[in-house]
């Protein structure tokens, strides 16, 4: 076969990377998010807001660390930022 097969692929044409570059690009964000701040405005935006509080057990109460842990973890991560964003102290 000696068609070049991405001539027959209808993708959306974009200005986002082909490749996410992480080990670059994540200092980056990291800068960029301790620059603005988000974490602590959030945190004095819902200061005196109602507390929501996620009791978070030991992380490998049942034996070594697996997917079904970072799974958990991430979880977990989405339920305070969701708690958060209607107005909860969700630290």
């Amino acid at each position: 076969m000696s068609e070049d097969l991405n001539n027959t692929l209808n993708l959306p044409q974009t200005e986002f990377p082909m490749r996410g570059n992480l080990p670059k690009r994540e200092p980056e964000m990291l800068e960029k998010w301790e620059k603005e701040r988000l974490y602590y405005a959030l945190a004095e935006k819902n200061k005196d807001k109602p507390s929501y509080t996620f009791h978070d057990g030991p992380p490998y109460a049942n034996g070594d660390i697996h997917l079904g842990t970072a799974l958990n973890k991430i979880l977990k991560d989405i339920i305070v930022k969701y708690k958060s964003m209607p107005g909860y102290n969700a630290n």
